[in-house]
């Protein structure tokens, strides 16, 4: 069993591994999600379609998570992960601006801080440089995930208030996590164990 794990284990200048092509398919399967929530304009973008695939979006955020610990970090895996997750967030918050399920000023913070950290790891990227997970950072997308699910619940579409409680939640997690990763800006390390 341990040679096998020896076997499978990529360099950090891999590109096709296992992880980084399960976040490709999240990234292939977010416009689908968009498009279904605009399907579902009638209900403000509520449906157990949108649900369902909202879940099995974040599970392969888990599972991507769980493959690169397994089989060895990468730079790419380190850029591509939270690219993944700033495209589903994002894309799924603005389809929600536009139904008229979310307020656009809390998705505008949202969509600031994460365009800001994007081009901060470019930056570091160029340089074969990642910057650490911190552990703020995985929370802040479980947060984000967690209000996208309560927006999108069927059962809670004739109410307003969970929706807008979650996603304040999320842009105080969100502007949090921001705040401690321009903070740790300045000591970007090569990829030594984590992708997010």
């Amino acid at each position: 069993m341990s040679e096998l794990r020896t076997a499978t284990r990529f360099n950090a200048s891999a590109r096709l591994t296992p992880a980084n092509a399960l976040t490709l398919v999240r990234i292939l399967l977010a416009p689908v999600l968009f498009a279904l929530i605009f399907d579902a304009h009638d209900t403000r973008g509520a449906s157990w379609p949108v649900f369902t695939l909202g879940v099995l979006l974040a599970l392969t955020d888990h599972y991507d998570g769980q493959l690169a610990r397994r089989h060895g970090t990468t730079r790419s895996g380190a850029f591509l992960d939270p690219l993944a997750d700033k495209v589903v967030v994002i894309g799924a918050m603005v389809c929600l601006v536009m139904v008229n399920r979310y307020w656009w000023f809390p998705v505008a913070i949202v969509t600031a801080r994460e365009l800001a950290i994007t081009a901060m790891r470019a930056h570091f990227a160029r340089s074969g440089m990642a910057i650490p997970a911190r552990t703020s950072a995985k929370y802040k997308t479980f947060v984000q995930g967690i209000a996208l699910l309560v927006a999108v619940i069927p059962i809670l579409r004739d109410t307003q208030t969970p929706s807008v409680v979650a996603l304040w939640i999320a842009v105080a997690m969100t502007l949090w996590s921001g705040w401690q990763y321009v903070r740790d800006g300045g000591h970007g390390t090569t990829p030594d164990g984590s992708r997010h």
